[in-house]
């Protein structure tokens, strides 16, 4: 089975999450986004990547504004189920930009990256990588190889949401997040392909906004059909 939850910054005691526990041998784990595992070399990361290693399932995610895009960028570029990938471990995938993958029997287009709200503080900080906005050839390939589909995709997995989504959860929480240039990217992409799911974590809400649109942090639901899984 496939499954799919929000943002998870490096936080190890999500995977002590009833609901992840159930995963089994041969599923997927797909993340949308700040996994946050890969972030500084340490010893101490070095032994948690280890631990994940040895799950039974795949863990797979999208990048998104807090990565170590330096770290990332020096893996050497795979192919896995269709589509391009940063290996991490034997079960631990990152899905780069503009893919699309063949995972059981649903095909899923990944589009990570973004551009940070908090930009100014970060960089200050020397967090900051201009590597979280993707590139014109990131954005281009994203469309070559959605029209290799014929514009049809079961599941759609990015870390920001589509333009008109995120400007209807800004207005109705109240959040400060100003809309981007992949926001537009992606209400673009949602208009010129069909699809059954579009998941996203970048707002750090977890929310059922329409019958396709679903934003996610802590929850984790069956991507197939979107059922919470408890």
């Amino acid at each position: 089975m496939i499954y799919v939850t929000g943002d998870m910054h490096g936080q190890i005691a999500r995977f002590d999450d009833p609901a992840l526990r159930k995963l089994k041998e041969h599923d997927t784990l797909l993340v949308c986004g700040d996994f946050g595992f890969l972030w500084d070399g340490s010893a101490a990361e070095m032994n948690t990547l280890k631990k994940l290693s040895k799950k039974k399932y795949n863990i797979c995610f999208v990048d998104g504004t807090h990565e170590n895009f330096d770290m990332l960028s020096r893996l050497k570029i795979k192919k896995w189920n269709g589509g391009k990938v940063h290996q991490i471990a034997p079960n631990i995938f990152h899905l780069m930009r503009g893919q699309v993958f063949k995972i059981e029997d649903q095909t899923v287009f990944t589009f990570g990256g973004g551009e940070s709200p908090d930009i100014e503080i970060r960089f200050e900080m020397n967090t900051w990588s201009d590597k979280e906005i993707p590139t014109r050839e990131e954005l281009l390939e994203g469309v070559e190889n959605l029209q290799k589909t014929d514009g049809k995709i079961d599941i759609v997995v990015t870390h920001e949401p589509p333009a008109k989504i995120k400007d209807f959860l800004l207005l109705s929480t109240g959040a400060d997040a100003p809309l981007t240039a992949i926001n537009t990217y992606l209400e673009d992409v949602g208009k010129t392909c069909k699809f059954s799911h579009w998941y996203f974590g970048s707002l750090h809400m977890d929310k059922f906004i329409s019958a396709t649109h679903v934003s996610l942090f802590k929850n984790v639901l069956d991507a197939k059909t979107g059922k919470l899984v408890k």
